[in-house]
């Protein structure tokens, strides 16, 4: 299989006009998906759904991005990333304008939502592959890691004012807004992405030859599967801590939604915070720097189980948040450096599915345990999982080969 040259540079990334439209179609898109989750619940809720409606959208907006994950790595890796990612967002734009519509003339159900919901999460299968691989073939190895934290910074930075505004904006003028909002972003984050014109690898085998032979790169990387591997279990012991037991602790020990927001808002600080420190700082060893500052995770599940006052938790989610930032620029980079451009989408792929499944693997973990054990409990039993994995991969040998190219000075 022979890969078509891609169209790097060798200037510092934002002085190339591709990738300043990549980051711009990025932050533009961020701005309409913080704002999606709180007007999808209200949706919902408007529509007189409960828990289990809204579990049932949440799902059909899942499943989808987890059983065609694979196609979207193999599609990536065959056909111009540039016009996978304005198709699939193209098809975001629909299903959420699609919404917009039924919720605003009242004709939404819990049905029409969650076919909404089915597209949207196929867009991000689609698109969650070629996006990985874009970046390489817009940005030369040197400068990756600059480039991948320059990607984060708009979108952390929207996280931290994205989900207020929102909350304001279905407040006032109800979830159908938003939702518009939502879908004008990707319409215009595909027009801008169309305007990449990346070039396609250039292949001769099949698609199932390439599945195929996919899974066989990937199984013969230890360091890519024990890392996908651990990475699955950490994040379900994160969602089943953080995302589920947190706001119910929150409201138990705390001063319930207010105080549960602030921490919130600790997290997502955090988050910009680490982005900042990847701007400075370039370790060598990317995949161990990865595993280790990823653990960070266990620090506001042990706080909130240990039941510790609200400035230690929201320190902790501080450093929670830096933590996992600076690991998601390393693991980004560390991928971009030692995966082959031909095969960068259906390992990509592999990786987001292992992580994908972590979702209602964290769910079922809250489930079975919440039976047995008080949330305190559980909540330090998460921590613990997660301290123990991220011992485990670092007894991995690989993990310490993964390491910055010797040309790639930044």
């Amino acid at each position: 299989m022979k890969t078509a040259a891609p169209p790097t540079i060798r200037t510092a990334p934002l002085r190339s006009a591709a990738f300043r439209r990549f980051v711009l179609a990025n932050l533009i898109s961020a701005t309409g998906s913080a704002m999606a989750p709180l007007a999808l619940a209200y949706s919902v809720i408007g529509q007189g759904g409960g828990v289990g409606s809204l579990g049932l959208v949440l799902a059909t907006n899942t499943v989808p991005t987890i059983a065609f994950l694979l196609m979207g790595g193999v599609l990536a890796d065959r056909l111009s990333r540039s016009r996978i990612l304005f198709l699939g967002n193209l098809l975001a734009a629909a299903a959420q304008g699609a919404l917009a519509v039924t919720v605003a003339t009242g004709a939404a159900t819990t049905t029409t939502i969650a076919v909404c919901g089915f597209a949207s999460g196929t867009a991000v299968a689609l698109t969650g592959p070629a996006a990985q691989g874009a970046v390489s073939q817009i940005v030369p190895a040197e400068h990756l890691q600059r480039a991948n934290a320059l990607l984060r910074l708009p979108s952390n930075a929207v996280k931290v004012l994205g989900p207020a505004i929102g909350g304001l904006v279905v407040a006032v003028s109800g979830p159908a807004w938003a939702l518009a909002w939502d879908a004008l972003t990707f319409a215009a984050a595909a027009l801008l992405l169309l305007g990449l014109r990346l070039d396609a690898p250039l292949t001769v085998t099949s698609a199932l030859s390439d599945l195929r032979a996919g899974w066989t790169g990937f199984w013969s990387r230890t360091w890519l599967w024990t890392y996908t591997a651990a990475g699955t279990v950490l994040v379900a012991a994160w969602l089943a801590g953080f995302q589920l037991l947190g706001p119910v602790v929150a409201a138990q020990r705390y001063g319930g939604a207010r105080d549960w927001g602030l921490t919130q808002a600790a997290f997502a600080a955090g988050l910009l915070g680490g982005t900042l420190v990847c701007l400075r700082w370039k370790p060598h060893r990317l995949l161990s720097v990865a595993v280790v500052t990823a653990s960070g995770l266990a620090l506001p599940l042990a706080a909130l189980g240990c039941g510790l006052p609200l400035p230690w938790v929201l320190l902790a989610a501080v450093l929670a948040g830096i933590g996992l930032d600076i690991a998601i620029v390393a693991w980004t980079t560390a991928f971009q450096q030692h995966v082959d451009q031909a095969e960068m989408g259906r390992m990509s792929a592999f990786n987001s599915v292992g992580e994908r499944l972590a979702i209602p693997l964290g769910y079922l973990i809250t489930v079975c345990a919440a039976d047995a054990w008080d949330n305190r409990t559980v909540l330090m039993a998460c921590a613990g999982l997660i301290v123990v994995t991220t011992v485990l991969n670092l007894c991995v040998p690989d993990v310490y080969r993964i390491n910055r190219r010797a040309s790639a000075g930044s």
